[in-house]
């Protein structure tokens, strides 16, 4: 299922390039800042889990840096066409980075299913793959990274792993199976978000 991984990918590196490209607008970041925030949002989980796999980083020997360029500079556009209140509507970035999260979620999973990891190591690189790029992007400018805080933010991944292991022991995982995943968790997430789902803390 390369392709799949592909176009997951793609779909991944296009949202946290938006998201990305938001929070660097918050921020108040000039443009070096924007199109680095961007780039280490998008790939940078990749980035760690082809490392994880002992693979050469695909970002580095694929389009993909151009494909982040190109999702950041349309951002740029629509940022000028619409301006900052209405482009950094807050639904904006959550969907957009609800998307990406999803997306590298299941790519991190699927790559660990196919690597014969066991159940533990899918978990844990479907959640690098996913919060990898973020946590980058948040430590660089200062702040904590939001899958630490954030209302339900990291369970989605595991959730997704969780899923996609169940679905490979009783042989139904597939193209269909998959997206069928991908749409509960990308919903999953935005009720969490709406009913404003927490996890327990201690203080």
């Amino acid at each position: 299922m390369p392709e799949f991984f592909i176009y997951a990918d793609i779909l991944g590196i296009i949202a946290f390039s938006l998201s990305g490209f938001l929070v660097a607008i918050k921020n108040r970041l000039d443009i070096l800042g924007i199109l680095i925030a961007s780039t280490l949002t998008a790939l940078g989980g990749g980035v760690i889990r082809d490392a994880i796999l002992s693979n050469p980083p695909f970002a580095f020997t694929s389009f993909y840096p151009a494909a982040t360029l190109l999702a950041t500079l349309g951002a740029v556009f629509l940022f000028k066409i619409y301006k900052k209140p209405s482009i950094e509507q807050q639904w904006m970035f959550i969907i957009s980075d609800t998307i990406g999260f999803v997306a590298f979620s299941i790519t991190g999973a699927l790559l660990a299913i196919n690597a014969e990891y066991n159940f533990f190591g899918i978990v844990i690189l479907s959640f690098i793959t996913a919060v990898g790029g973020g946590v980058i992007r948040d430590i660089m400018i200062n702040q904590v990274p939001s899958v630490l805080i954030s209302d339900f933010y990291g369970s989605i991944a595991v959730i997704a792993a969780t899923l996609l292991v169940l679905l490979k022991m009783f042989g139904l995982l597939g193209e269909f199976t998959i997206v069928l995943v991908a749409l509960v968790c990308v919903l999953l997430r935005l009720i969490a978000f709406k009913m404003k789902w927490h996890l327990p803390t201690l203080g």
